[in-house]
C-alpha cells in the first residue's frame, strides 16, 4: 500500500526524508556498526546525538543562552504536574487560562499543590475561541502564568503573546512547537510532547529559564525535579534515545527546508488553502472564530453526524486517515503539522469539493 496522507493529530506523521533517513541508519548508525536502539547513552557516539539535537534546536528556535534545554520523558501530561512542583517556590500561587482540555487537566494537577487563579476561559462555547485578557484579574505574585499556547482538540492559538510582567509564562506547545516563530525570551518555561511536530511518542522537551530551576517544592520526586536533568545533561536515567535521534533528524530536515521562517510560511499557506474552502463551502464549516484559527489543527462539521460518519469513511477509503474529531467537538479535524506537504492539503480540499457536490 502507498502511503496515506495521515491528518493524525498524535501521533503525527513524520517528514518521509527523516524516516528514509532513519531506515538507512537503522542497523548502522552513524558508522557504529549498531543501531541507535542498541547504544549506551553513555557512549561517546550518542552523546553526539543528543549534542547534536540540542544544536539544532537551539538554531531553530534562537534559544538565549540562559536557558537549559531538557529531553525528558513522560510526554506533556507529566508537566502538568512537575511545572507546579519546580516552581511552587514562593506564593504557591498561580494563574490560568482555561482553553481546552489540555488546560483543564494542567489546572487540576496545579491545585493539588497550590492555588490555582483561572483568570480567563472559553468553555461557554466549547473553547471555539482564546478569551480575551484583563490584566486587573492577575495576580501579582503569582509564581507562574500558564497557556496552552495552541489548543490540538479545538484548533485554537494565541496569535499574540500575553504580558505577564514579572510572572514567569509557562507554555504548553505540544502542538505547535517549531511551526512558527516566538520568542522564546517571553517565556519563563515551555514544555511539548514530541509527537506532533518533533519526533514520536516518549519524548518531551522542555525549555526553562535557569534562574526557575532549583526551587523545587521539598516532597518534589528526584525525577520531576528539573535541577536532576539540568545538572546531567538530560542523562541522570537512560533517555528516550531513539526518540530523540529521530528528533535530530527532523531538525535537520526543518534546517534544510529554511528554518523557522521557512516552514511558517508553508503552513499559513496550507492552513489558508484549507481556511478559505471551509469559509466558502455550503456543505462544511469551520468550528472556531478566524481571529484565533490555528495553523496545526483544523476542525469542521457537515450538517448532520450521519454526514460527517459518511465523509470520514469515504476519506479513509481515498488515502485520507485519522480525519474523524475529538469526542469533545464531534465532525472532522485536519492536523496539518510540518510535515504534511502541501499536496495533502490540496488533495483534501479536492476530496471536500467533490463530497459537496455529490451531497448537497
Amino acid at each position: 500500500m502507498d502511503r496515506v496522507y495521515n491528518f493524525s493529530a498524535g501521533p503525527s506523521m513524520l517528514p518521509l526524508p527523516v524516516l528514509e533517513k532513519a531506515q538507512k541508519e537503522l542497523t548502522n548508525a552513524r558508522g557504529t556498526g549498531m543501531s541507535v536502539m542498541e547504544m549506551s547513552h553513555r557512549s561517546k557516539a550518542y552523546q553526539e546525538i543528543i549534542d547534536e539535537a540540542e544544536r539544532l534546536l537551539r538554531e531553530l528556535m534562537e534559544i538565549p543562552d540562559n536557558y537549559k534545554v531538557l529531553f525528558l520523558q513522560g510526554g506533556a501530561s507529566t508537566q502538568f504536574s512537575t511545572v507546579p512542583l519546580n516552581l511552587f517556590s514562593k506564593s504557591r500561587k498561580a494563574d490560568f487560562v482555561n482553553t481546552g482540555m489540555w488546560s483543564k487537566k494542567a489546572i487540576a494537577e496545579a491545585k493539588r499543590y497550590g492555588t490555582v487563579n483561572i483568570v480567563a476561559s472559553s468553555e461557554d462555547k466549547t473553547f471555539n475561541y482564546i478569551p480575551r485578557l484583563d490584566k486587573e484579574k492577575f495576580s501579582k505574585d503569582a509564581d507562574f502564568f500558564h497557556i496552552t499556547i495552541n489548543n490540538t482538540i479545538y484548533g485554537t492559538r494565541y496569535t499574540t503573546i500575553p504580558d505577564t510582567g514579572d510572572v514567569p509564562l509557562v507554555t504548553d506547545m505540544s502542538s505547535s512547537i517549531l511551526s512558527q516563530y516566538y520568542d522564546v525570551s517571553k517565556f519563563g518555561l515551555i514544555y511539548a510532547g514530541a509527537q506532533k511536530n518533533i519526533g514520536p511518542a516518549g519524548l518531551t522537551v522542555v525549555i526553562i529559564r535557569e534562574d526557575l530551576i532549583g526551587n523545587a517544592m521539598e516532597f518534589t520526586p528526584v525525577m520531576l525535579n528539573y535541577k536532576t536533568h539540568a545538572e546531567n545533561g538530560s542523562m541522570y536515567n537512560t533517555p528516550p534515545t531513539f526518540a530523540i535521534y529521530i528528533a535530530m533528524l527532523v531538525f535537520e530536515w526543518l534546517k534544510e527546508f529554511g528554518g523557522i521562517p521557512a516552514i511558517e510560511q508553508y503552513n499559513i499557506e496550507k492552513a489558508k488553502i484549507l481556511y478559505d474552502f471551509l469559509d466558502n463551502s455550503s456543505l462544511f464549516k469551520g468550528t472556531v472564530v478566524p481571529e484565533d484559527r490555528s495553523l496545526m489543527n483544523v476542525p469542521f462539521i457537515l450538517p448532520t453526524e450521519e454526514l460527517n460518519k459518511k465523509f470520514i469513511k469515504e476519506a479513509e477509503a481515498a488515502g485520507f486517515v485519522n480525519l474523524a474529531g475529538h469526542r469533545s467537538v464531534g465532525g472532522m479535524r485536519a492536523s496539518i503539522y510540518n510535515a504534511m506537504p502541501i499536496e495533502g492539503v490540496l488533495a483534501l480540499v479536492e476530496f471536500m469539493k467533490k463530497f459537496e457536490t455529490e451531497n448537497n
